[in-house]
């Protein structure tokens, strides 16, 4: 076979357009010994596709092959469980640091609650002041509400006459 039929099959190849008698006219092609220079790459992957295929693996060797994948080496297990321990150590002066730090805080703030004032007269003038101004504040917001609900109304109104025209 020529180099120029063989690098068309190639391409065809690489594009997935190969049939399967190509597909073998190509690996016998390559799995000669002399292949020209342009076509050595190409020659390496033919070749070892088909030492692949010519591997055979019987069940038990299979098996031991899985088994020895699956199974971690003593090592990483003993390296899992010394980072597994340095994470818990970690972890564990974080949360005694943090509890420390707001216990400190705790003792060092007073519990007292100290008076603003030392008249109660002048208390009860303050506070009459603050509730006075949360009422008419309160009113303002209650004239704000009725605003709002007479929208609604309205908005019902509306949709209780579009229901009944849909009706009819």
């Amino acid at each position: 076979m020529d180099s120029k039929h063989i690098e068309q099959l190639l391409e065809k190849y690489w594009e997935c357009e190969t049939s399967l008698e190509e597909e073998k006219a190509l690996r016998d092609f390559f799995n000669q010994t002399e292949v020209p220079d342009s076509l050595k790459e190409s020659a390496v992957l033919f070749r070892y596709f088909e030492q692949q295929r010519q591997h055979k693996m019987n069940d038990a060797a299979f098996d031991t092959s899985l088994k020895s994948k699956l199974q971690p080496a003593q090592g990483k297990m003993r390296s899992l469980y010394m980072s597994s321990l340095r994470i818990a150590a970690g972890i564990s002066v974080v949360i005694a640091s943090f509890w420390l730090v707001r216990t400190q805080l705790r003792d060092s703030a007073s519990q007292e609650v100290a008076d603003t004032y030392d008249d109660p007269k002048k208390a009860f003038e303050e506070t009459k002041k603050a509730l006075q101004m949360i009422s008419k504040n309160f009113g303002k917001a209650e004239k704000a509400a009725s605003n709002i609900n007479m929208i609604n109304e309205a908005t019902d109104k509306l949709h209780s006459k579009e229901e009944t025209k849909i009706d009819s």
